[in-house]
Order: C-alpha cells, then sequence, then structure tokens
C-alpha cells in the first residue's frame, strides 16, 4: 500500500487550507487507486482528516464513501485517522 508521510519541516506550519488540500488529495488518491490499490478505508480516513482540517469537499466525499462501507470498515478508518491526529 502506497503511503505518504508527512514529516517534512515545515509542513506544520503551513496554513490549515493548503493542509486540507493535500490531505484531501490523499484521500481522492485511495478512493481512486491513483498511483496505489484502490482502499476505501484509507480514502475514508483521509477524507476525514482533511475535513477536520476544513475542507468541505472531505466532508461530503467521506459521507458519500460511508454509504458503501460496512460498519467495521468505517470504524477501523475512524480508529486510524485518530490515530493520526494524535501522532501529528
Amino acid at each position: 500500500m502506497a503511503r505518504f508521510e508527512m514529516l517534512e519541516a515545515g509542513f506544520g506550519a503551513m496554513g490549515a487550507t493548503a493542509q486540507a488540500d493535500i490531505l484531501f488529495e490523499l484521500g481522492m488518491m485511495y478512493a481512486t487507486g491513483r498511483d496505489c490499490e484502490t482502499d476505501v478505508v484509507a480514502a475514508h480516513k483521509w477524507f476525514n482528516i482533511a475535513a477536520i482540517k476544513g475542507s468541505v469537499r472531505a466532508a461530503e466525499l467521506r459521507s458519500e464513501l460511508s454509504a458503501t462501507m460496512s460498519k467495521a470498515d468505517i470504524a477501523k478508518a475512524l480508529r486510524e485517522a485518530r490515530e493520526w491526529m494524535t501522532m501529528h
């Protein structure tokens, strides 16, 4: 599975809008299988984090994606998003 590590210096100092845009793009990457295998759990995770950072579009796509996911997959995505937010 492809992975983006956002540990570069300055990422934390980046504006919230720029962060949300980058996180939204990660969600799109996993949702569409662009440069990786399609992974709805990862897509939901990144859309969720982008929505928290202020992306309205990410919140909309997260909602649409949730309608196609099992409760177990949604729980896993939420858990992974919470873990990522705790670490970053």
